[in-house]
């Protein structure tokens, strides 16, 4: 086979694949409303059940819903048979995904949330299925054409699924105005972790920020340098920000001219350095610092931002942001 070919068939299969998703909107109906209102009023857990790959696909919605605060887990229909069953309480919601609806495994646990009134979202798409006749909300997905040769191997069925999933949660999100900030807290690790960081997170506080009074000299400034260990200090006046030193202004004053440790320090500070606000997210600060070869920035509130006078919150140093992982 010519390998051209790979290519003319990897389109043939994504092409199909997204006509067959467009048909996601059907499902958009009164029981779709139902269903998210379910589970936005829901006062215990939302689970999901599903076998084979419609179980994969049931796990990684679990995971997405657990991942924006909604309290989840996976429950797979088999194991629920040998005492699973007993983690599912009456205040929970059942979600139940499987395509043709009819599948073997489902039996008992479709018995036991219907003997314990147990309120059931069920996806599939034969309407008088096994599932949608036990549910108390119906969830009819599509009839689609799968990707393959022959037609019959699970591709654009389970994109499909996977896609009624998602719409699912990001829905709820939006309902619920789920925020970067709040997934933050519940996904602080990782890459994703990484991009939600701000500069207030990072930033150094407190006694770590080499501060010093603009009435100072030259020597305090040059022993508050030495024990902070961040290459600068920031001149402070009535705790306003006025200005910085940095090593190297330092160091070229002692180099080119014949200055008094008891020389005053406003002689030679850096006047409205550059500032950025605390809720900058870091990896911005990091460009900044790139592109101004820089390796430090002063930290503000965004009221102060916006001020003459700036009330220093924090420094951020290159090196954390470096440490943190921040690219």
């Amino acid at each position: 086979m010519n390998k051209k070919n790979y290519i003319n068939l990897a389109n043939r299969a994504a092409n199909i694949q997204i006509n067959e998703l467009k048909k996601i909107k059907k499902v958009f109906n009164n029981s779709f409303i139902k269903a998210v209102d379910l589970i936005m009023n829901c006062k215990g857990k939302v689970i999901f059940a599903g076998v084979g790959k419609s179980g994969l696909i049931a796990r990684k919605i679990s995971a997405t819903f657990s991942s924006v605060g909604i309290p989840s887990f996976f429950c797979h229909p088999s194991e629920a048979l040998h005492g699973d069953m007993g983690q599912i309480e009456k205040k929970d919601i059942l979600v139940i995904f499987s395509y043709s609806g009819n599948t073997s495994e489902l039996t008992n646990m479709l018995k036991y949330a219907n003997r314990y009134r147990i309120k059931i979202i069920g996806a599939a798409s034969k309407p008088d299925s096994v599932l949608l006749k036990a549910s108390n909300i119906k969830l009819v997905l599509p009839n689609v054409k799968e990707a393959d040769i022959t037609g019959m191997v699970p591709t654009s069925s389970t994109s499909i699924t996977l896609l009624l999933g998602d719409c699912l949660a990001t829905t709820v999100m939006y309902k619920k105005k789920f925020s970067k900030e709040k997934f933050k807290v519940f996904h602080p690790g990782g890459n994703i972790g990484k991009e939600l960081l701000l500069a207030r997170d990072i930033m150094l506080t407190g006694k770590k920020v080499p501060t010093i009074g603009y009435k100072s000299n030259f020597k305090e400034a040059l022993k508050v340098m030495n024990q902070k260990k961040l290459g600068i200090v920031v001149v402070l006046k009535n705790k306003n920000i006025i200005g910085l030193v940095t090593d190297g202004d330092l160091r070229r004053e002692l180099k080119f001219k014949n200055i008094s440790e008891n020389e005053k320090l406003t002689n030679f500070i850096t006047k409205n350095p550059l500032v950025v606000n605390e809720n900058m997210p870091a990896q911005k600060a990091l460009a900044i610092m790139n592109e101004k070869q820089i390796t430090s920035l002063l930290i503000v509130s965004d009221k102060d931002l916006k001020r003459s006078k700036k009330t220093l919150k924090g420094i951020m140093h290159i090196h954390q942001l470096l440490q943190t992982g921040i690219k």
